[in-house]
């Protein structure tokens, strides 16, 4: 990456379903070990502004920047050698492998400016998992395979993750464990953009906040700055 380049780069991304134009120019760039977080009301556009990066959703104007590369037209598997990881709400593990075949086919080489991660550390993470590792992954819990879907894309060693809504329905002590994970995630250089609902653990984890609403970035400032701004909390973010 050039000096001073932002790792990745939105620019004006517009994206429809059907007839619907549900992205309306987003832009904004994630730095190398950052983790930047979308938040806002549901139906904003952040959930689907990581679908247009990860390729799961064709853009219909505006590009898509990795490390000075532009990403347009590639498909998902393709973006993800690249270096990116997708964590999506829905989880979608292997449900007839178990926990370890999962785990197994998220390993990927690492790339030479990229931290490798191993199965052993995502042990370490959630030890439920080791406890688990031979069983079908079709009849862990929700908390589990969240849990197995986070450890399965960070085997691909990405130098960027994208993380949909990971404390989704799941017990306090998970959301502690994954708010835990995501930290370490930065901590070991590699960057995240974070979807959550509960404003509370985005506050806590990310370095820096875009607040969407109607399918565009509407503000964009520190964890304090969103937090101390309480008109734009009763804008944008109050249900």
């Amino acid at each position: 990456m050039t000096p001073g380049q932002p790792l990745l780069r939105v620019e004006d991304v517009h994206a429809h379903y059907g007839k619907s134009h549900v992205l309306h120019g987003v832009s904004f760039e994630v730095g190398a070990n950052e983790v930047v977080s979308l938040i806002g009301r549901n139906g904003s556009g952040r959930s689907t502004t990581l679908k247009a990066i990860m390729g799961l959703l064709s853009p219909t104007a505006g590009r898509v920047m990795l490390d000075g590369k532009n990403l347009a037209g590639m498909r998902p598997f393709e973006i993800c050698r690249a270096g990116i990881a997708y964590v999506p709400e829905e989880r979608d593990v292997f449900a007839n492998l178990t926990v370890d075949e999962n785990l197994r086919m998220g390993e990927q080489p690492a790339p030479k400016d990229a931290y490798r991660w191993s199965i052993d550390q995502m042990f370490d993470y959630f030890p439920r998992l080791k406890e688990r590792r031979n069983t079908l992954a079709g009849s862990l819990s929700g908390g589990e395979q969240q849990m197995l879907t986070m450890c399965r894309s960070l085997l691909g060693n990405p130098k960027i993750i994208l993380i949909d809504e990971p404390t989704e329905g799941l017990a306090p002590k998970i959301v502690a464990a994954v708010g835990d994970c995501i930290r370490d995630i930065h901590q070991k250089g590699v960057s995240v953009i974070l979807v959550e609902q509960k404003l509370a653990i985005a506050l806590k984890v990310s370095t820096r906040m875009c607040v969407m609403g109607h399918g565009r970035i509407v503000y964009e400032g520190s964890p304090q700055e969103v937090s101390g701004n309480e008109q734009l909390l009763a804008d944008w973010l109050a249900v």
